[in-house]
């Protein structure tokens, strides 16, 4: 099992990235997926996640308006687009997948880091 991550990078404030999460060794039925963010110095928090059902979407409020998280089931991946970013969603971004029934599995990508500055 394996969720690999890519897609960051530096970008200018008010410049766009997106990021992409390929799963491998599961499918993404009964798993909640998301995108979580640690700058340094601070704890990981949870920037956007989308429930197993598709009915549930959280949003960091910092984030709203200008992240879409969105995921293609077939290709078993998901995705953050970025959109108006700010020196402070400078990060090391992982994603996410916890499975919603049991063995409630919990895997994390591997990070990829965005750098938003002039």
């Amino acid at each position: 099992v394996q969720l690999q991550a890519s897609g960051g990078g530096l970008v200018q404030p008010g410049g766009s990235l997106t990021l992409s999460c390929e799963a491998s060794g599961f499918t993404l039925n009964f798993w909640a997926i998301g995108w979580f963010r640690q700058a340094p110095g601070k704890e990981r928090e949870a920037v956007s996640c989308i429930s197993s059902s598709d009915q549930t979407t959280y949003w960091l409020d910092s984030v709203k308006g200008r992240f879409t998280i969105s995921k293609d089931n077939a290709k078993n991946t998901w995705y953050l687009q970025m959109n108006n970013l700010r020196p402070e969603d400078t990060a090391v971004y992982y994603c996410n997948a916890a499975e919603t029934v049991a063995p409630f599995r919990n895997y994390w990508g591997q990070g990829t880091l965005v750098t938003v500055s002039s």
